[in-house]
């Protein structure tokens, strides 16, 4: 350093300086400490040690300085203020030269330390000069020197004012000059962002629903013209479309009819009986007016059958005929059947034993092999877990402002600094702190406490790593309490010092008792406005709200918790007692790291009655509603109590065997298959169990048959249609697991085995059940108590109410001739409605909803978007492979003088000045830079004379080191580099040594020792700050944008290793807490249109095949399935329902509902053997559509319900609103659009 102070040498002059060798060396150990935050510019610096020689040592004070004030002691004159007078422009060069230089290990500017309580974002050249020269600030300062700034001569003083040199300009032709980081003007344009994606408009208006509402307006025009004026026109079309070309649409040989012949044969039981293939009634559409074609006599002529036809039609039959063997065998046999079902269930079942419920939120939304989930093992590998958290927000109730006199006028405060609310939030610190202490276990055994080490002894709780506004204050009352009274007569008290405190942290006085700073921003809360980001000149004294924060360390074993999480749940019952009993004026929300998954717990079990009760309603209806019942007399005979609760165990066997099956494969369950799958199971099973027990009903006996034979035949009339639902459902949720969310994947999976094992009980238990319960009723006794026989027997039962209501007056009111058209109208419109709001869907996941309202952890995350003002660490995060001793190595990444203006650290930098676009709040960190400081220090690095190991900077005894140095660089040779790199790591920071590496550093660097212990640098991160973010379009887009940051850097230092001639190749990642649960949302559309996508192909072809390769009828299905979906969408978002893995698993699931609603009808059309498809959908709707309603429509109705009052607003919100659609729209699409669209184009 003492190069430095030959300021007046030149080539001609010898020295020349008031100071003799003592003084300056007195000088050099008194600027260590401003020299160790400036030399990363030497710019600045030189002009700093300039302007300090010529106030001490110039030949020319006189000139300048004038003495003021003077103390004679012991016979000397001690000089106690002087007057400098100074050119303002010189001032303001000096401090423009070094208002920019940062302190890499803390991301502020080194101002924040050199300007006393203004800090960087309020200084300026008149305070950083003031502060330098006041001794009751600047501690460093001898006297008072007090500065005058004037441009012209006063009282014969020439005011001061030597040569400046900027930062963008090297102090001579050897020297950088400073680097971006450090000097705004040095910094290269940056590329501008790109601009934002502008949304669809049209003419200034939302072009999505413009364009909408124009194909709404010209379809509908389309249809009503031709549905008025072209009646044979739109028969022709319709026609065409759907059956291919004109020679078809005269023939009345479609697969539908040929299907309708083997159905209707084996429906009444006559095989002898004529095909309807034979006869001559009219194939061809109804007309348009609501008349049959019938009506009017017409002829047709029989063409050949395709082979598809021949193939559809030959498979129909193979299909009746398997399940009428398999219905008479079940039914002979029914005790059999249900002993090899139990067998197989019990089988299934036993590896429930093996079950594991997956709860931790990372193992349920990020797949293992996700990029998030690899990005934060790795971090966790090389680095060790990001810190648990135990904080508590604590807001002002009722307390008004604080008002207090200043020479800057009066300055308002918060209500959070009157001081009885300050001393209440201290004592509930201390109770906090003292937790656990009586058994050993406090806070010190689990907590982060940064600047231990094996030099300070045991861990203490007051070096234990906390965020305080009390550690302004050192946790000590009486200095909180002390005043004082300034020059201008003002009382200075605690809020002066919380004052100058949040300005600069980093001052001796403002430092916490574990030796670190207390950032504002996270200690103080509420003192932003909606929509403002933090600045440098944040108004913390406008705080509504104080913020403990405590640090416990966290381990990759979970073994290693048990300490931690036994100390948590001690806080958590603390923190319940005291907030029960807490002060008027306060309000608190707190939360522990293990709080959510307590919650989550404990929000599963609290809404297992909700769960209950809604199962139990839907079990009394299935019971109550399958039975015939005429008469009181007849009612326990006709009823199907017995048989329904058959098929409610069998549904509930089917999910238990599923969960069985995938216990003994290691697959692990979520709470989302335990309360998702029943529904569904029991939706699909209930919809078959009603088809099976109304056709049975409705099926009248033939007199030459037998009962078994009987139920054989209504098997082979229902057995195929089920078989299409079951297997379509099955395989579109097999393929769902395809998807890569593990939520999603497992629920997938459970419920694809669930509802095809539900299928296989259903067609061979449920038979011989209902085997047994005709048995039963054909032998006079009651259900339940089938020991008694009733006392009279009962009549044929007639047709049901809901039968004859949908035979009589629904189905002829929907095919009237006004009716259906209008239906058209309006299905189409609330679908271009539904499709309109696709974009603006809201995706993400509000924390909030997460838990129940009445749940802490719910107040706190409210709480946290209220209060909060700084957003998460994010750490980039550097591969190993890069020889880090190597100067041009370390040119890729540093951010100091000689570093590549595109460097690791540079780029962040320029990231954080474009904080509204890249989330990025704070210049990152870098320990290079910082080691870089510390080597150049000489009394930072030391080590112990008898082994040369490690010694702290601030022991006497031992010996610096010998480190070498690069002429040009002046960094550690790569030798020395190697050496000392633990050194600096293991370092405490001092008021002799600021750049100390062991708190900020100690954990950011992996290196290996080689020969010679030289340390071989691998893994490293740079960490930053994100901006504060509320919502989830917030946290996944800082996600991206991090990722945007980070690709750039990996492909800037990639090449750059190409140019130097290396084969290396390394990765930069961001990493953050939050990023693997938000990772799902960056590719949420593709995501769902994926799942969905596959869903539909899957049941496309599945239905085409099993209708006997009816491609008309499997597109009719799967364009009503998707009409379905798009509704649900819109359902989505009009009522408030984001989209993410909670709701596409809702809306995967609604697309296997949706088939119960559509396939049955559709199945039921095409075997019909009516003349017309007006006909032929009034038939299907009649059988089958009753059977629907009664089924999945009133039974799941009954259910949702009641899910409306859990609890759980996961349950209000994603199951009770989406469960709600699915009904109503399933129901809406199937029972009243669907029959229209085939009287249409079936």
């Amino acid at each position: 350093m003492i190069q430095f102070f030959y300021c007046f040498v030149t080539e001609s002059k010898p020295l020349m300086t008031c100071c003799n060798t003592q003084q300056l060396v007195t000088m050099d150990s008194q600027v260590t400490l401003a020299a160790s935050f400036l030399s990363r510019c030497p710019s600045c610096l030189q002009n700093l040690v300039a302007h300090i020689c010529n106030v001490v040592c110039s030949p020319n004070q006189s000139s300048f300085m004038n003495v003021t004030s003077t103390e004679t002691i012991e016979n000397k004159t001690i000089v106690l203020g002087v007057d400098i007078f100074i050119n303002p422009e010189y001032m303001e060069g000096t401090y423009k030269s070094c208002k920019q230089v940062s302190v890499p290990s803390t991301g502020q500017l080194a101002m924040d330390l050199m300007c006393g309580q203004w800090g960087a974002s309020k200084c300026s050249a008149s305070k950083w000069f003031s502060y330098m020269g006041d001794p009751e600030q600047n501690p460093y300062t001898p006297f008072l020197l007090h500065f005058v700034e004037t441009n012209t001569t006063v009282d014969n003083f020439v005011p001061m004012n030597p040569d400046v040199t900027p930062c963008y300009k090297g102090t001579n032709k050897d020297t950088p000059p400073c680097s971006c980081m450090d000097c705004e003007e040095s910094c290269p344009v940056p590329p501008p962002r790109p601009p934002p994606v502008k949304p669809f408009t049209i003419l200034g208006m939302a072009g999505l629903p413009l364009v909408m509402t124009l194909v709404f307006l010209g379809v509908t025009s389309i249809f009503i013209s031709f549905v008025c004026w072209g009646p044979s026109m739109t028969t022709g079309i319709a026609t065409a479309l759907l059956r291919g070309s004109e020679e078809e649409r005269r023939t009345n040989s479609s697969v539908g009819r040929r299907l309708a012949g083997i159905n209707s044969r084996i429906a009444m039981g006559a095989d002898d009986e004529s095909s309807p293939l034979q006869s001559k009634r009219s194939s061809v559409v109804s007309s348009t007016d609501g008349r049959h074609s019938s009506d009017t006599p017409s002829t047709a002529i029989v063409n050949p059958s395709s082979l598809a036809e021949k193939l559809g039609a030959a498979l129909e039959d193979v299909l009746q005929k398997m399940f009428y063997k398999l219905g008479l065998v079940c039914a002979t046999h029914p005790w059999t059947t249900l002993f090899l079902g139990v067998c197989v269930v019990t089988a299934l079942g036993h590896g429930i034993k093996y079950l594991r419920i997956t709860t931790d939120p990372v193992e349920l939304w990020a797949s293992p092999h996700s990029r998030s989930r690899l990005e934060r093992e790795y971090f966790d590998k090389h680095f060790g877990p990001f810190y648990r958290t135990e904080q508590i927000i604590i807001r002002a109730v009722g307390l008004p402002p604080v008002y207090h006199n200043t020479t800057a006028g009066v300055i308002e405060f918060g209500p959070v600094y009157h001081k009885e609310f300050l001393l209440k939030v201290l004592e509930l610190q201390q109770e906090i702190q003292a937790l656990g202490q009586n058994e050993n276990a406090g806070l010190d055994k689990i907590c982060f406490a940064p600047l231990t080490s094996s030099f300070t002894g045991p861990t203490k709780v007051n070096q234990c790593g906390l965020q305080s506004i009390w550690g302004y204050f050192q946790d000590d009352i009486d200095t909180f309490e002390s005043e004082d009274v300034d020059d201008e007569g003002y009382v200075t008290n605690y809020l002066d010092h919380i004052m100058e405190c949040s300005q600069n942290p980093y001052d001796s006085e403002c430092l916490a008792l574990y030796g670190g700073p207390v950032d504002p921003a996270v200690a103080l809360g509420g003192f932003l406005q909606p929509g403002e980001r933090l600045l440098k000149d944040a108004s913390y004294e406008k705080a509504t709200a104080v913020i403990l924060t405590f640090l416990v360390n966290n381990h990759h074993n979970k073994s290693e918790l048990v300490p931690a999480l036994e100390w948590e749940s001690k806080y958590i019952e603390f923190m319940k007692n005291w907030t029960a009993h807490k002060p008027d004026f306060m309000d608190i929300a707190f939360s522990a790291e293990r709080s959510i998954e307590d919650e989550l717990d404990r929000e599963s079990r609290s809404d297992v009655s909700t769960i209950l009760v809604s199962y139990i309603i839907m079990f009394i209806y299935i019971a109550i509603s399958l039975g015939h019942m005429t008469s009181c007399s007849t009612l326990l005979k006709d009823s199907k109590i017995t048989l329904g609760l058959g098929g409610i165990i069998i549904v509930l066997s089917s999910v238990a065997s599923s969960i069985g099956f995938f216990g003994f494969a290691g697959l692990p369950a979520t709470l989302i298959i335990m309360e998702v799958i029943p529904f569904l199971v029991l939706a699909v099973g209930v919809d078959n169990i009603f088809i099976l027990v109304q056709t049975h009903q409705r099926l009248p006996k033939l007199e030459s048959e037998t009962y078994q034979e009987h139920i054989g035949r209504v098997l082979a009339t229902v057995g195929p249609s089920v078989l299409l639902t079951s297997l379509s459902e099955s395989c579109c949720f097999f393929l769902g697991g395809l998807s890569d969310m593990p939520a999603v994947k497992a629920f997938a999976l459970y419920a694809g085995m669930a509802l095809f094992l539900d299928f296989l009980f259903q067609i061979t238990c449920f038979v011989s059940l209902l085997a047994l319960d005709t048995l039963r009723q054909s032998e006079n006794r009651l259900d339940v108590i089938c020991c008694f026989h009733a006392s009279s027997k009962s009549e044929p039962p007639p047709e049901g109410l809901l039968y004859r209501l949908f035979k009589s007056l629904y189905v002829p009111f929907l095919m009237n001739r006004l009716t259906r058209p209008t239906v058209m109208v309006i299905f189409f419109g609330w679908l271009c409605v539904s499709i309109s709001t696709l974009p603006y869907i809201t995706i993400g996941l509000d924390q909030e909803l997460s838990m129940p309202e009445d749940s802490y952890v719910h107040k706190y995350f409210k709480y946290i978007r209220e209060f909060l003002s700084i957003g998460s660490p994010v750490y980039f995060v550097i591969s190993s492979g890069l020889n880090m001793s190597d100067t041009s190595i370390q040119n890729l990444i540093c951010g100091g003088q000689r570093c590549n203006m595109d460097s690791l650290t540079a780029q962040i930098y320029i990231a954080s000045r474009q904080p509204e676009s890249t989330f990025i709040a704070r210049p990152s960190s870098s320990w290079l830079d910082d080691y870089f400081d510390w080597s150049s220090i000489p009394n930072c690095c030391k080590y112990f004379p008898g082994n040369e190991s490690y010694c702290p900077n601030d022991v006497t005894m031992c010996s610096r080191c010998d480190i070498g140095f690069d002429n040009y660089t002046r960094r550690p040779d790569p030798v020395s580099f190697a050496k000392y790199l633990p050194f600096f790591l293991s370092d405490n920071p001092t008021y002799s040594c600021a750049k100390g590496g062991h708190a900020a550093y100690s954990q950011a660097v992996n290196y290996n020792l080689g020969r010679g212990n030289l340390a071989n640098v691998g893994a490293s991160y740079f960490m930053a700050f994100h901006t504060i973010l509320k919502t989830s379009s917030d946290y996944y887009g800082a996600l991206r944008e991090a990722r945007v940051i980070s690709a750039n850097i990996t492909d800037t230092i990639n090449t750059h290793l190409q140019t130097l001639g290396s084969k290396t190749q390394i990765q930069v990642f961001p990493y953050s807490i939050f990023y693997v649960f938000y990772e799902q949302y960056l590719t949420m559309w593709y995501d769902t249109l994926k799942s969905i996508g596959i869903s539909l192909l899957t049941i496309f072809l599945v239905t085409a095949v099993l209708m006997g390769f009816d491609i008309c009828s499997a597109l009719v299905i799967v364009i009503t399935i998707f009409m379905i979906i798009v509704d649900m969408a819109g359902l989505m978002y009009f009522w408030g329902v984001s989209l993410n893995a909670v709701s596409l698993v809702n809306l995967v699931m609604a697309i296997g509902i949706a088939v119960e609603f559509c396939s049955h009808l559709v199945h039921s059309f095409a075997t019909s053997p009516k003349e017309t498809r007006i006909l032929r959908a009034s038939e299907a709707l009649t059988n089958m559509g009753s059977s629907v309603f009664s089924g999945i429509t009133l039974t799941k109705f009954g259910g949702i319900l009641v899910l409306g009052f859990a609890k759980s607003q996961i349950f209000q919100v994603f199951y009770f609103r989406m469960y709600m659609g699915i009904v109503i729209f399933g129901a809406a699409h199937g029972l009243i659009f669907l029959p229209v669209l085939l009287s249409y184009a079936g």
